[in-house]
């Protein structure tokens, strides 16, 4: 990668980009991304031969194996703006990785259940950061190589999946809609509106990294819990919040080595087709 010392691409004097704190080698190909750092720790947890957590501001970054594959997890705190900043700094370090977002969200659909996961087809970009990069109608979409593996995963582990479209808020309360006092929402219709369409869920990250994913030639896909259910104003107790966190982790991570696989199968083949087998 060029390294940069511009206002447009700021670097420390060590090379570490200037926001995520990480340098030249310390981002493995493939990256979980996640909002809590605690859930970054969790997730760490299941590698070997784990690195010095690098720590700035809100991003945590930690690289090890995960059952011998080269593996980041990066924090990057909540919303569209951390992960743009997130994935430009990574696109500095890392050629066309692989990421994976592992996040909670709000269930849409009268036959979304709080404690289901939803894999992530595409996203509707009711955030403006990626508007910045592309126009209003470009599609954010999830990288079909890394849904079919969270897809494979997920039946594997027996997990209650629903596969469709996520929306993407600039923000958890007016932006989704919610009713609260003080702060009445110009957006009070937008679940009704998004269940017509057959959205399965909101959450905050989703069309931004699918947008800059495609930008950078990365690959990505999305897998969330469903910790609210929204139709019904109902919110996850903590132990099934526990429960869908770990489950939410383990079929990334299984996903993970089911791309590995594919890629081995397709080899020198631009393209992994279920012929190839994984």
């Amino acid at each position: 990668m060029t390294r940069h010392t511009t206002a447009d691409l700021p670097q420390s004097g060590s090379g570490r980009q200037y926001h995520i704190g990480v340098g030249p080698g310390e981002l493995a190909p493939t990256i979980l991304l996640c909002g809590d750092p605690q859930r970054a720790h969790r997730m760490a947890g299941y590698f070997t031969d784990c690195a010095s957590p690098r720590t700035n501001r809100e991003y945590v970054t930690i690289t090890g194996r995960y059952h011998g594959l080269s593996c980041s997890v990066m924090a990057t705190g909540m919303g569209p703006d951390n992960t743009e900043i997130a994935l430009v700094e990574i696109a500095q370090l890392v050629t066309r990785p692989i990421l994976i977002r592992v996040g909670t969200s709000g269930g849409l659909l009268d036959t979304i259940s709080i404690g289901d996961l939803v894999i992530s087809t595409g996203a509707v970009r009711y955030e403006n950061t990626s508007t910045a990069f592309v126009p209003e109608g470009y599609p954010a979409v999830a990288h079909h190589d890394v849904t079919l593996a969270l897809m494979e995963s997920a039946t594997r582990r027996k997990a209650r999946f629903h596969l469709g479209l996520t929306a993407t808020g600039a923000g958890f309360y007016g932006a989704q809609g919610r009713d609260i006092p003080q702060f009445p929402s110009r957006y009070a219709t937008r679940l009704d509106e998004l269940a017509r369409l057959g959205v399965c869920n909101f959450e905050m990250e989703a069309s931004c990294l699918f947008t800059l994913a495609t930008l950078m030639q990365a690959r990505a896909g999305c897998v969330c819990g469903v910790i609210a259910q929204r139709n019904a104003n109902a919110w996850v107790d903590e132990a099934t919040k526990a429960r869908l966190e770990q489950e939410t982790i383990e079929v990334a991570l299984e996903a993970v080595e089911i791309l590995a696989r594919m890629d081995a199968h397709r080899a020198a083949a631009p393209h992994w087709l279920p012929s190839m087998g994984c």
